[in-house]
């Protein structure tokens, strides 16, 4: 199969789907007949804003958990030059991409390579512990991951299942697909992608596998398109999406890092804190919202806004991605209580049969 154009993937991307990214993205023609170039744009960037703002510290210490392309860092660190910012990404190309665009603010950055999860309990298991003011997580993927990693996040484009965000990780999507049982492969596509054809998915997965293995996106996203109804292949989303969200979660294991990342960073938090989390789809939201709740009622935490607040009119018409986008915010008790966090998973929702 050919490698789609960038314009048709654009198109693609303008279509009634909505991806969960963390940054959305623009187009503008390129030079000399050139195919468009992307302008990433951080999702409900004015609410981030709004909310750093309130803190009323200009030397804030800010930790971005998902750095990605670096929008949200670049307008705080413009819009506060006493403020010193952290970045944690999984994805070495998306440190080097931000790294690059946020050249110009090295004094006052330091980018972490890893997990969240993994580099919020390195940082507080420190000698002396940094207490960030203020704590970003957007969760999901950027523009990067489904136009330019050719890692095969996307279904517009045939390329290698993988969907790793970290090379270091252990298992590629490739591996699930080609390696799970039948059974076990449908309990994930339901639990994870909320996909209510998952045991057609999976039986059709499992067949195709038997004649050869299934190596690329494009491959898959045909047997996942071959395996439901008609009016389902034709409907409101491509068909492939609610699978391609479950392997990518599972490979990654985005929910189980969320849950310990956000009871981590809420614990960090310097006094009168603020914990910030977007999010792209209702198993993120769930987590968040069950996190916020928790410290609201039981830790002398400040439920910033009691329903998730949700882009403008404007932006979900200049940032389609950004249309499923939930922001959730928290902020720390003025003097420090009880730590959220905890090594047993409370937040995040079981498997269905």
């Amino acid at each position: 199969m050919s490698r789609p154009t960038q314009k048709k993937r654009l198109n693609q991307f303008s279509s009634p789907l909505t991806f969960g990214n963390a940054d959305a993205f623009a187009a503008q023609p390129g030079a000399d007949g050139q195919p468009p170039v992307i302008l990433h744009k951080p999702v409900m960037l004015a609410e981030v804003l709004e909310y750093f703002g309130m803190l009323g510290k200009p030397d804030a210490l800010a930790l971005d958990c998902t750095l990605g392309a670096g929008g949200h860092a670049e307008a705080i660190l413009s819009a506060a030059p006493g403020a010193r910012y952290i970045g944690i990404d999984a994805d070495p190309e998306a440190r080097a991409r931000s790294a690059a665009r946020l050249a110009p603010f090295a004094d006052r950055l330091e980018i972490r390579a890893g997990y969240f999860d993994e580099a919020l309990a390195a940082m507080a298991a420190e000698p002396e512990p940094k207490r960030p003011d203020f704590i970003l997580f957007d969760l999901g993927l950027s523009t990067h991951h489904y136009f330019d990693s050719h890692r095969g996040f996307s279904f517009a484009a045939d390329e290698p299942l993988d969907m790793r965000f970290s090379p270091d990780a252990e298992q590629s999507a490739a591996d699930i697909v080609n390696g799970t049982r039948e059974e076990e492969l449908a309990d994930l596509i339901f639990k994870y992608g909320e996909e209510r054809y998952s045991r057609r998915i999976a039986r059709a997965i499992v067949d195709a596998r038997r004649r050869a293995p299934i190596r690329t996106s494009g491959v898959l996203a045909s047997v996942i398109a071959g395996a439901v109804p008609a009016d389902y292949r034709h409907g409101r989303i491509h068909p492939a999406t609610r699978t391609f969200q479950a392997l990518r979660i599972a490979v990654n294991s985005e929910l189980e890092r969320e849950e310990r990342g956000l009871a981590l960073a809420a614990s960090m938090l310097a006094p009168s804190g603020i914990l910030v989390v977007i999010s792209f789809h209702s198993l993120e939201d769930r987590i968040a919202k069950l996190l916020c709740r928790d410290c609201g009622r039981n830790k002398g935490y400040q439920e910033l806004c009691k329903t998730p607040r949700v882009p403008t009119d404007e932006e979900r018409g200049t940032n389609p991605p950004s249309r499923s986008a939930k922001l959730r915010a928290l902020r720390a008790p003025a003097v420090p209580g009880s730590s959220p966090a905890s090594d047993k998973p409370k937040y995040v929702k079981g498997a269905r049969a």
